[in-house]
């Protein structure tokens, strides 16, 4: 496993940093930190250790940043906007810091985009408030024509923002200004809600997410019990991995059942979720379910097409659920009242919750750290308790996912009290 950060040169500038300790150069986090023999420590794939170091690369006076945001919405960009500009200005000392608005097609010149300065006083208050104050959008641009913008506007590092699909589109970045040999570094920082980038145990608001998610859990199981055989029905985010659904499923600890994209589970027949749904109903008197919205595909009817960045359109899992529970119950005269609650867009458009802007600060900071230092290439990582620069390129292999044989998974059905639904030859892993 190749976890070497890619780096532009030399570091000949003193850092203007005035704090008490620096990273040395060298430092390392171990992937993988159980008890090893000496041989196999030696031998063990390491991370770079995040943080500021004495020698810096970049001559900060002479010096353009440009900060970008990709995707989808999510709790805490503004934080991390916010968090760039100043460690970049106020720490640093760099002149010039410009965002770059619409995602990357602000870097292509035919959008009809401008640049947007920014300065302690444009991002004051900006934590405040949920969304992208720089805007952002979906899919790819041309590679070689952003980078042209790039050098066009003597930026020479770029941090991009965002999730899987923005991570490959920096690691193209990347790779077509190592082709041209540009002293321009690419560093990016993990954004996404569902908690899905490979190396890194977290990422920006996927805290407030599930924070946020859980009080509609708790609105959801009102509602269920305060109607006789009451079900609430909540589906989140979660298109390939299940993290939100799993961790809410635990912090509100009034799921019943959850379903994940990484495990298939059956309708009907013997060990079914509808019958047990039904059975739970005659003994309880109520249900909450929570569903993540890539679960189940098999019964969502998905088209099969692609988004502007590139990933399957999935069909709606939680209007099929309601549809099939209300029909499966109807059919056996058994009176019911269902309450369909779809919070998706409401949970990635709030500010930042106090754990996630704590968490944006210091992921912004790393990896200012890590560019001004001439790193390439890199994500910013928490991993085993440490910041981290992990290579895009790893980062970007696949998505991380929940293991439905392993712990977190097994403590869910614990606290849901569910079954598996589906014999375990026929789990998917």
């Amino acid at each position: 496993m190749k976890t070497e950060i890619e780096s532009l040169g030399d570091c000949r500038f003193e850092s203007p940093l005035r704090i008490p300790q620096f990273i040395k150069d060298g430092a390392k986090v171990l992937v993988d930190v159980e008890l090893k023999t000496a041989q196999e420590l030696a031998d063990s794939p390491a991370f770079d250790n995040a943080g500021p170091r004495r020698k810096i690369f970049f001559d900060p006076p002479n010096t353009t940043a440009a900060i970008v945001t990709c995707g989808g919405l999510c709790p805490g960009l503004n934080n991390v906007i916010q968090s760039l500009v100043r460690m970049l200005l106020q720490q640093y000392g760099i002149k010039n810091v410009l965002g770059v608005p619409y995602g990357f097609e602000g870097l292509i010149p035919e959008y009809g985009h401008s640049f947007i300065p920014l300065n302690a006083e444009a991002v004051d208050s900006i934590h405040q408030t949920g969304g992208s104050i720089l805007g952002s959008s979906r899919g790819p641009q041309d590679c070689a024509r952003m980078v042209d913008t790039l050098v066009k506007n003597n930026i020479s590092m770029l941090f991009a923002i965002g999730g899987d699909g923005t991570l490959r589109g920096a690691e193209m970045l990347h790779q077509e200004i190592k082709k041209r040999g540009l002293p321009i570094a690419i560093a990016a920082i993990p954004k996404t809600i569902d908690n899905d980038i490979r190396f890194a145990h977290k990422t920006f608001g996927f805290a407030t997410a599930v924070s946020v998610a859980t009080g509609v859990i708790h609105a959801a199981h009102a509602e269920a019990k305060s109607a006789k055989n009451g079900i609430g029905l909540v589906k989140v985010m979660g298109r390939d991995s299940g993290y939100i659904a799993a961790y809410v499923a635990l912090a509100s600890n009034e799921v019943n059942v959850a379903l994940i994209p990484e495990v298939e589970f059956a309708l009907e027949g013997t060990g079914g979720l509808l019958p047990y749904l039904e059975e739970r109903l005659k003994k309880k008197g109520h249900a909450v379910i929570l569903v993540a919205e890539g679960a189940g595909q098999k019964y969502a009817q998905a088209s099969g097409e692609k988004d502007a960045s590139g990933n399957t359109k999935h069909g709606d899992i939680g209007l099929f659920l309601k549809n099939r529970i209300e029909e499966y119950l109807k059919e056996r005269k058994f009176p019911s009242t269902l309450k369909y609650i779809d919070p998706s867009y409401i949970i990635r458009s709030v500010p930042a919750s106090a754990e996630d802007a704590v968490f944006c600060i210091m992921l912004a900071q790393n990896a200012v750290h890590g560019a001004m230092c001439g790193k390439t290439g890199f994500v910013v990582g928490y991993w085993n308790s440490y910041y981290t620069y992990v290579p895009l390129v790893l980062a970007t292999e696949k998505r991380k996912k929940v293991d439905p044989s392993g712990y977190l998974w097994t403590m869910v059905k614990e606290a849901t009290g569910q079954p598996d639904f589906w014999p375990f030859d026929n789990v998917i892993t």
